[in-house]
Formats: C-alpha cells, sequence, structure tokens
C-alpha cells in the first residue's frame, strides 16, 4: 500500500520509536528481578547494557537491508524481534536466558526498527531534517516515561516475569502496526514549492555517498567520535544517577528516585529542542553549544547541594545526551546524502553501543578509586572541552568533480579540452 502523506509516516515513526524506547525504562526491573531471583543489581543491569550495545550493530545491518529491500519489511522483522524478546524474557530462570531473550534478541529488534524512522524521514522532510528525525527519536527518549508507571504496576499486580509476557505483546502490536506506514518517497520525488537556503547547501554533500565512500571520509569517523563523547559523558550520569544524589545533595533514596524521574524527561525534550535548534544554526554549532554547555555543568556539578538545582542540571545534561540523537541523524544525512543514510548512520551508531560500556564503567572505576563522584565529573568536563574543538573543524566532505562527472558518464575536464583541440 503506497502512503504518500508524510506526516502520516511521521506520526507513525513516533510510536514506533516511544515502544522501542520503553528499554530505557529497564531500572524499573533491577529490584524485582533481585528479589525474586537473588541476582546482584550489576548483573541484572548487564542485560540493558547487552541490548544497546547490540542495537548499535544490529541498526548497521538494518540500515543496509533497509536499502535492499525497503524500510517496511526492515520494520516489521525489527518490532517482531523486539517484542518476541521482551516475551521470552518471561520464561528467565537464569541470567544466561535473560541475557539471550531480552539482551539479544531483544537488542536486534531495536536496532533493526531504530534505524527505519530515521532513515526514512530525512528523505520525507528534506526542509526540517534536525526538527522531524529529533521527534522521532525524541519517541524513544519518552518510551520510559510512558513505560516506566505501565510496568510499575503490573510488576506490583501480576510479577515481573508475567510483565514481561504483557508488555512484549504490546510492544509486538504497536511496532508492527507502526511498522507497516514505513517507506520511502517514490522515486524522483521533491517536495512542492521548497528549495534549500545557500546556507543549507553549503553544509550538505555535493552528492549521495555510498557507505564505503562515506568510510573513507575523515568526516564520518569524526561525526562517530562526536557521538560517542557526547554519548559517553550523558550515560556516565544516567548510569549513576540515583547514588550520584544521594552522594552530593544527602537526600533519601525516595526523593532520588523522584529527582531521576523529573531529569529524565530531559531526554525527550532536548531530542527535539537541540534537533529543531540545529536547523536554525547548523548542526556543529548545535554540537559547539552542547559540548560548551557540559564542560560548565560537570565541571560545577560536585558544588551541588540541593536537590532542586541538581534536577535542573541533570536535567539540562539529560538535553544535551538526548540531543545528540536527535542531531547526528541530520548531521549524517546532511554530509553524506539521504539516499544512502540508512547504513551510514547505523553504522555510526556503533557509537552508542562502545559509549554504554565505556562510559559507565569509566565514571563507576573513577568513583571506586577515588571515594567521591568529584574527580570523575571533572575528567569528563575536560574531555568535553578538548571536544570543542572537533565541530569547530569539521566541515562537509567534498568529492573531486572528476568522480562525480565520471560517474554520470561526462568527460572530464583533460579529456574535453584535449578533444576541442583535435577538433578540425
Amino acid at each position: 500500500m503506497r502512503i504518500n502523506n508524510r506526516w502520516v509516516i511521521a506520526i507513525a515513526g513516533v510510536f514506533l520509536q516511544i515502544a522501542l524506547g520503553a528499554v530505557y525504562a529497564w531500572s524499573v526491573f533491577r529490584v524485582p528481578l533481585a528479589k525474586q531471583f537473588g541476582w546482584s543489581i550489576s548483573e541484572i543491569t548487564l542485560t540493558f547494557t547487552i541490548s544497546i550495545f547490540v542495537l548499535g550493530f544490529a541498526a548497521f545491518f538494518g540500515g543496509l537491508w533497509l536499502n535492499r529491500k525497503g524500510p517496511r519489511i526492515v520494520a516489521l522483522t525489527g518490532g517482531a524481534l523486539y517484542g518476541l524478546g521482551v516475551f521470552l524474557a518471561s520464561f528467565s530462570r537464569d541470567l544466561w536466558w535473560l541475557y539471550f531473550s531480552y539482551g539479544v534478541i531483544g537488542g536486534i529488534g531495536l536496532g533493526f526498527a531504530y534505524i527505519v524512522p530515521v532513515a526514512v524521514l530525512v528523505k520525507w522532510f528534506p526542509d526540517r531534517r534536525g526538527l522531524i528525525t529529533g521527534i522521532a527519536v525524541g519517541g524513544f527518549g519518552a518510551g520510559a516515561l510512558i513505560t516506566a508507571p505501565v510496568a510499575t504496576r503490573l510488576i506490583q499486580s501480576v510479577g515481573v516475569l508475567s510483565t514481561f509476557a504483557y508488555l512484549g505483546i504490546a510492544y509486538l502490536i504497536v511496532t508492527l502496526v507502526s511498522g507497516f506506514f514505513m517507506q520511502n518517497p517514490p522515486d524522483g520525488w521533491k517536495l512542492e514549492g521548497w528549495t534549500p537556503t545557500a546556507t543549507e547547501t553549503s553544509h550538505r554533500a555535493s552528492h549521495d555517498f555510498t557507505l564505503s565512500e562515506a568510510l573513507k571520509t575523515w568526516q564520518w569517523w569524526a561525526l562517530w567520535l562526536l557521538l560517542f563523547l557526547n554519548t559517553c559523558a550523558g550515560i556516565s550520569v544516567i548510569s549513576q544517577e540515583a547514588p550520584l544524589f544521594q552522594e552530593l545533595t544527602k537526600v533519601s533514596a525516595i526523593v532520588a528516585a523522584s529527582m531521576v524521574g523529573l531529569a529524565s524527561i530531559g531526554n525527550a525534550v532536548g531530542r527535539v529542542f537541540w534537533a529543531w535548534i540545529s536547523d536554525l544554526i547548523t548542526r556543529r554549532a548545535t554540537f559547539f553549544v552542547m559540548f560548551v554547555a557540559q564542560v560548565l555543568l560537570f565541571w560545577f556539578f560536585p558544588n551541588i547541594v540541593t536537590a532542586s538545582l541538581m534536577t535542573i542540571v541533570t536535567f539540562v545534561v539529560l538535553m544535551c545526551y538526548g540531543g545528540g540523537f536527535g542531531t547526528m541523524p541530520a548531521f549524517a544525512a546532511d554530509y553524506f546524502g539521504p539516499k544512502n543514510v540508512g547504513p551510514i548512520y547505523g553504522l555510526m551508531l556503533t557509537a552508542w553501543g562502545f559509549a554504554s560500556v565505556f562510559g559507565p564503567l569509566l565514571i563507576a572505576h573513577m568513583r571506586e578509586t577515588a571515594g567521591s563522584y568529584r574527580g570523575a565529573l571533572h575528567v569528563i568536563a575536560g574531555v568535553m572541552a578538548i571536544s570543542t574543538l572537533l565541530p569547530i573543524l569539521v566541515r562537509p566532505p567534498r568529492v573531486a568533480k572528476r568522480a562525480t562527472t565520471q560517474r554520470n558518464g561526462a568527460l572530464p575536464k583533460e579529456m574535453v579540452a584535449i578533444a576541442s583541440r583535435a577538433k578540425p
């Protein structure tokens, strides 16, 4: 079925991302699983780490598949695997099964389905690349806000394993329905009445890069590093929020939990806000501003002693964390063209997987070594300060016109000159 209304596709993409973003509600399962099976919090938390790590690599393969077979089959397969993985987690009796079902199967489904709305919507919305991808992945950030209270009530009424079963079925229904609407614009489609401004043109690729072409440019690696560094900073705080709040502000565990809930809204808000800003001031400037903000926030973080100010600061930190995911899809489409953004940005998401391992381990290790979070937070501030150089230096990749014209079947300039001299 052909759907030509781009806003219908956008709404379906948001619902798909909301269902996928429920993975961020994993923390509500930690204590119930620990009580029922006697597993440690770190062992249970590893399930979430596995799912995000697998997501990063699965998104790449999903992007490749999307280019060959279209977005709908990838979205439907991803949704089916995600729902199945969560459902199978309801049969967990051992950690390895939880890791395999929720972590591996669910993670593969997450990666396949996550890349689809991003790759599709940058093609349908060339006029609002940043905003539309920000709204889509903003749904991912908001998924936990909806799922966490629902899952908590289910756990209290039917138990943690049965909750996995109910949620798995719900995710399956939502992702399959939403995934059905995922499709690319028709060949040759152009947005009527819109032409890019001179500024937009200067920040966009001169042609659609293939994956192999993109990987040969230093800009692809620079964007990967931008995403990795930004994600490391934010996810290090996410992994330690409750104990961090308790140590610095001396609040109770209950108050810390409510602070976590309020601050986590920033993840969803930042994905839309910074993506929207990036359409106005460019992606490069947006990352620069986010990095500078985080330098200041992380440096003064250890000196905050009031719960209200701590919540606000953490909210802004998580806005920057979410802003990286909201802005980077449009950044990749700008620099490498929208045609192959699925595999190009899909592979870039491996930065998310590596950061989800490196960031939490770094802050946890430094906390244990130093006995406080002060040193770790100052190190992150220093890393963010150095990171500000990247958005200043990065520029759109340009290819030699000779290579481009030869691909299009035209003669290079040198051959044109020879031919003209050879004329009688």
